[in-house]
C-alpha cells in the first residue's frame, strides 16, 4: 500500500464527515479500505512468521504457520 491510497482513504473519510460521498466515492472508499485491511494482515502475519519463542529449557520454536 503507497502514500497515495492512504492520503486518497484519508480524503474520502474526510469528505464523509464534512459533505458526505456519492455513491461511487462510498464504492472507491470501501475498495480501499478492504485492499489497506488486506496489507495490514499481510505485514501482521510477516511479522509473526518471523517471532521465535525462546522456551524456559531453551529450546526455540518459530511462530510460522501456528494458528493463534
Amino acid at each position: 500500500m503507497d502514500q497515495k491510497m492512504i492520503d486518497r482513504i484519508n480524503a474520502l473519510a474526510r469528505k464523509s464527515r464534512e459533505e458526505g460521498l456519492s455513491e461511487e466515492e462510498k464504492a472507491e472508499q470501501q475498495k480501499l479500505r478492504e485492499a489497506y485491511i488486506q496489507a495490514f494482515r499481510g505485514n501482521l502475519k510477516q511479522q509473526l512468521d518471523n517471532i521465535e519463542v525462546v522456551r524456559p529449557d531453551g529450546t526455540r520454536e518459530n511462530l510460522k504457520g501456528k494458528q493463534l
